[in-house]
């Protein structure tokens, strides 16, 4: 048995411990102050003498065992080229078991696939290393193995979670020359993916069918220099895993068609986008985008910007005229339906609603795992793609935030707008994310009989709220000029109704909006 002393490390303290004790039950650990030390322990990773001139990332990682033993390692700690990963299991921890650990680490571990043969990929080691959870700070950024780490993970039994977004910022800034090298098609030969995460990874019985118009706004849009028909077009294609290549003819993958086929719905019906605009008058104008993913965006647009019209807003004392929600802000909300959406649903489309009050995008599947609901309508959810190939191409044609789902883009317009923050809400088989044109918006959503038991001052009260994600007693007594009793009945009553939910106890109780939508 080997006692771990007090120390200081790369600017870390490691705990106190004793390797291999395994207590009944494992001591409490704050997540947050491992995932601060994962990334302090990454910045000690220095770029390593290649002969092939590649830029590698920095990364560090932390192990919490079930003795409470806190330990780390970062990328060439020991040895140029070896993971941070195998450092800690197989050079610091061989004989040590592991089971029921917690593991954190700022970059996905890579999978078998994505190393050379002879060695093990450190999402396979920590399987057997019998780790029981894991803390992602990012996801690999070369979209052909983009995921399989976490995917690997989860099939095999391992809980995965991501690390807070503003802690996934510092990794990016910090990589940020090893993201730039990965995402940019690289020169290196097709990595084979086997077994597929997808079915749309695999290539298509009929030879490729792409629209010139798609392949050329790509091309356009993405700055690439190569001809759409030249072989260095169609290679880069084959890189990216939209194309496959046998005996000299060319089959589209499922996701190049939905990028660029001709007819998408042919082979995926669940493509495209529905759009519908019911009018103050009661005309309903519907749209069906039945395009390549790439052209959906731009179109999207002219008939979102030529059939919207201004609305009334008469949530205020003074009726006045408003423009449309900004056209730049919706079309990024689509985009993500688009790229984020669950392709495996094949009886559903993403859709758009468009209501003198609300703006609803409706995408097939919850939140991409781990990401949860609750972090999406906290608008602080960890950035990750369920489609890393499709937002891919899309953030190449600067058409989607590099990796994360536009959630600070949308709170910031709305509180900009002084409109009611947007919400998330999950109604089996959709995702729906739903932007409120006026105040008036959030209480049509409501239970009409609870709506009717507001007062005036309730009602003012509530659609302050609908603008705020948390509100303390004081806050809300401060904003609306309410006696403290008062402001106290108020918030109570929204509470037992489900629309607030209280945290914490006494003069620190804060209170979190959670508005129920239908």
């Amino acid at each position: 048995m080997i006692i771990k002393a007090h120390f200081k490390n790369n600017g870390v303290s490691l705990a106190v411990g004793l390797r291999g004790s395994m207590p009944a039950k494992p001591p409490k650990f704050d997540a947050r102050t491992l995932m601060e030390m994962a990334v302090r322990v990454m910045k000690g990773s220095e770029q390593e003498p290649r002969k092939d001139g590649k830029v590698v990332p920095l990364v560090g990682v932390v192990i919490y065992t079930a003795g409470g033993t806190v330990d780390t390692a970062y990328r060439g700690e020991i040895r140029d080229g070896d993971h941070a990963e195998y450092t800690l299991l197989e050079r610091k921890y061989r004989d040590t078991r592991l089971d029921d650990s917690t593991l954190f680490t700022t970059l996905e571990p890579c999978t078998q696939e994505a190393r050379d043969e002879r060695k093990i990929g450190c999402a396979q080691r920590i399987v057997l290393a019998r780790i029981k959870e894991v803390w992602v700070g990012i996801e690999d950024p070369d979209p052909t193995v983009d995921r399989k780490g976490i995917e690997f993970l989860r099939a095999n039994g391992v809980a995965v979670h991501m690390f807070d977004r503003d802690l996934q910022e510092d990794i990016r800034a910090a990589n940020k020359e090893y993201i730039e090298s990965r995402t940019k098609a690289p020169e290196q030969e097709t990595v084979e993916i086997s077994p597929p995460k997808s079915r749309l990874e695999t290539a298509a019985p009929h030879p490729m069918d792409f629209s010139d118009a798609a392949l050329k706004l790509y091309r356009e849009q993405a700055q690439i220099e190569d001809e759409i028909h030249s072989t260095p077009f169609q290679d880069r294609l084959i890189r990216l895993g939209l194309l496959k290549e046998r005996d000299g003819t060319f089959y589209p993958t499922g996701f190049g068609t939905l990028l660029f086929g001709n007819q998408p719905r042919d082979t995926a019906p669940q493509a495209g986008l529905l759009g519908t605009i019911q009018f103050p008058d009661g005309t309903v104008h519907n749209q069906d985008f039945n395009l390549p993913l790439v052209l959906i965006p731009s179109e999207f647009e002219k008939w979102f910007t030529d059939k919207l019209p201004s609305i009334i807003d008469t949530s205020q004392m003074v009726r006045r005229e408003i423009p449309a929600f900004p056209t730049q802000v919706v079309r990024e909300a689509v985009v993500n339906a688009l790229v984020h959406r669950d392709y495996e649903i094949t009886g559903a489309k993403c859709q758009i609603l468009i209501t003198e009050d609300i703006i609803k995008i409706k995408s097939p599947g919850g939140p991409p795992y781990p990401i949860t609901l609750e972090q999406m309508q906290s608008f602080n959810a960890p950035m990750l793609s369920r489609n890393p190939v499709l937002h891919y191409v899309f953030a190449q044609m600067k058409l989607a935030e590099e990796r994360g789902i536009g959630l600070k883009t949308f709170k910031s317009t709305a509180e900009d707008l002084d409109l009611p923050l947007p919400r998330y809400s999950f109604n089996d088989p959709y995702l729906d994310l739903t932007f409120f044109r006026n105040t008036e918006g959030v209480l049509l959503s409501l239970s009409p009989d609870f709506v009717k038991s507001l007062n005036r001052d309730e009602r003012a009260g509530l659609q302050f709220l609908t603008t705020q994600t948390f509100t303390t007693k004081s806050e809300y007594a401060n904003h609306m000029q309410f006696n403290p009793r008062k402001a106290q009945r108020h918030l109570s009553k929204f509470a037992e109704n489900g629309l607030l939910i209280r945290m914490g106890s006494g003069s620190k109780m804060k209170y979190q909006i959670r508005l129920p939508y239908r």
